[in-house]
């Protein structure tokens, strides 16, 4: 059985790990790395997209990251409770023509027995913004 540690129900400090490895997976931009942290029928809601499974979560992050270029992400625990985790987040990045953005969001987590997470809803906006004004 896949385990990934901590699992719930989570602490304070268990719900600040779990956090902190989110978001040294994804900015690993590897989405075979991150796709482990996920259940094989995981389901997300990103943006406007709709994902099912975790092979639908490594095309969708392999897609991502082929346009969102030299990404960095910075996430913080809002609240938890059980086997629930609610993060805000910013992240920025630049297209191939080299526009900036910072892109700043919300994420609902609910994991399972495992430690895996089986749903992921996120609700994301962006901006552009000028290198020069970066700050991740």
């Amino acid at each position: 059985m896949e385990q990934k540690l901590p699992l719930p129900p989570f602490t304070h400090e268990t719900a600040l790990q779990k956090v902190q490895m989110a978001e040294d997976a994804w900015n690993s931009r590897d989405p075979e790395r991150v796709c482990l942290a996920y259940t094989i029928d995981t389901e997300w809601r990103n943006r406007t997209d709709f994902i099912n499974g975790r092979e639908e979560v490594k095309t969708f992050l392999t897609r991502k990251w082929e346009k969102e270029l030299d990404y960095k992400l910075k996430k913080e625990l809002w609240t938890f409770a059980g086997n629930r985790i609610a993060v805000r987040f910013e992240y920025e990045w630049h297209n191939a023509d080299g526009q900036w953005h910072r892109s700043y969001g919300n994420e609902l987590w609910e994991f399972d027995e495992n430690g895996l997470m089986q749903k992921r809803f996120a609700s994301i906006n962006d901006m552009q913004i000028e290198e020069k004004d970066r700050y991740l």
